[in-house]
């Protein structure tokens, strides 16, 4: 097998496993509903910009966007933005997120699973791009 066939697997595997991703974030996130429910109720707005949900939801907008465009194209759009986004975000860099996050009495199992197969994407991603990039 030629280096430019093995390439085009490689990525074509990728992008298989962001595809397989995508859908389990979609599974886990319906997994999360009671403890959003729950959240929502014990963790009302407060001085924060955004709420704890707010947060995820506006991290998971940005992560589902950019790995539908993968799953779709083989690439993102403003590929340069979208990687230096994607290399900033750091979910526990939010207080409202940290907080809960972190939080010892070991509630909110779901929850914290969905953010770490939500950051899990954003790393199998930003890998993809940079392999995309180097084989270009």
């Amino acid at each position: 097998m030629t280096e430019v066939a093995l390439n085009t697997q490689t990525a074509e595997i990728a992008r298989n496993y962001i595809e397989h991703l995508l859908k389990q974030l979609t599974v886990d996130y319906k997994n999360t509903k009671a403890e959003r429910k729950k959240i929502a109720s014990e963790f009302p707005a407060s001085d924060e910009e955004f709420t704890f949900l707010e947060q995820i939801e506006l991290v998971t907008v940005d992560i589902r966007g950019y790995a539908s465009q993968i799953q779709a194209r083989g690439w993102i759009e403003n590929e340069q933005e979208a990687m230096e986004k994607l290399q900033n975000m750091q979910f526990l860099d939010f207080s409202a997120v940290s907080q809960l996050y972190f939080a010892p009495d070991g509630e909110y199992e779901q929850i914290k699973a969905y953010i770490r197969m939500l950051d899990y994407l954003r790393l199998v991603m930003i890998e993809y791009v940079r392999s995309q990039r180097v084989q270009a």
